[in-house]
């Protein structure tokens, strides 16, 4: 193109200057996109192996626990007895049967052994009882004629069958008991007497040391179980102390059960 004059060529020249400025600006900041675009990936990348391979977790292992009832305990116990007394006087005067009953509470010791599941033990209890009765019938010329039992304890051998926190037991062996029998205007017989009993419970671990126990024994003291005594009128007098029966409740510590042993799956 030709031009007239020097001032046209000139801003000719101006104007292709500007292109050319306003072309290398464009393509500089399509460089400065790109730069910005490739250093903030490779921070992105420095921030992942920064961090390594990711962690994999495993389930937590689960716990059933293996109770063990080996060791020494002490406890308490409390519960209800009723029994049948007779009085037969040395005349062949009876009174017949007639009912006791009442309260028992005290203190229980033992030890078990565990094998596999079965346990063994021995116990040895001693409550204070007032397991009463009396009759006016027969034989009773001096007022009414009574049977109390003033104490109850045992010492018997456990046959249990460890199932977890639980043991059901069967139990047998010695009974004895303080018994005391009389008319109420004549000399009474206060004696220690023996029998035997036998019984069943079960027992359960409620916490790291303690168990819980509902048992219930039957025990029988003869025909002269009850004691001898003497009325007034020089006739002898012997007293029953049969079929008794207990049902009691007990809580029991033991010194070497230190808590489950856990068994781990």
């Amino acid at each position: 193109m030709r031009y007239s004059n020097s001032a046209q060529l000139r801003l000719h020249n101006a104007s292709r200057e500007l292109v050319r400025t306003l072309n290398w600006g464009s393509q500089m900041k399509k460089y400065v996109v790109a730069a910005a675009g490739l250093l903030m990936l490779g921070a992105s990348a420095a921030s992942a192996a920064d961090l390594g391979p990711r962690m994999v977790t495993k389930a937590p292992p689960m716990y059933s626990p293996v109770y063990n009832w080996t060791g020494f305990y002490l406890g308490v116990n409390g519960g209800y007895g009723w029994a049948n007394s007779t009085h037969v006087d040395s005349l062949g005067r009876s009174t017949g049967s007639f009912n006791q009953n009442g309260g028992m509470v005290g203190g229980t010791a033992g030890y078990n052994w565990q094998l596999g599941s079965t346990v063994l033990g021995l116990e040895t209890d001693l409550d204070w009882a007032r397991i009463n009765g009396s009759t006016a019938a027969g034989a009773c010329a001096f007022g009414a004629c009574y049977t109390n039992m003033q104490s109850f304890g045992t010492f018997r051998g456990r046959l249990g069958y460890a199932a977890g926190m639980w043991m059901p037991y069967i139990t047998g062996g010695l009974a004895y008991a303080d018994i005391k029998s009389g008319q109420t205007v004549a000399t009474s017989s206060d004696q220690w007497r023996a029998g035997w009993t036998v019984g069943a419970g079960v027992e359960a671990m409620f916490a790291p040391s303690w168990s819980a126990k509902l048992e219930y024994l039957y025990a029988d003291f003869g025909n002269s179980g009850g004691g001898a005594y003497t009325t007034p009128a020089g006739i002898n007098v012997a007293a029953s102390e049969r079929n008794v029966n207990i049902i009691r409740a007990g809580i029991n510590y033991h010194f070497d059960w230190g808590g489950p042993v856990v068994a781990r799956y």
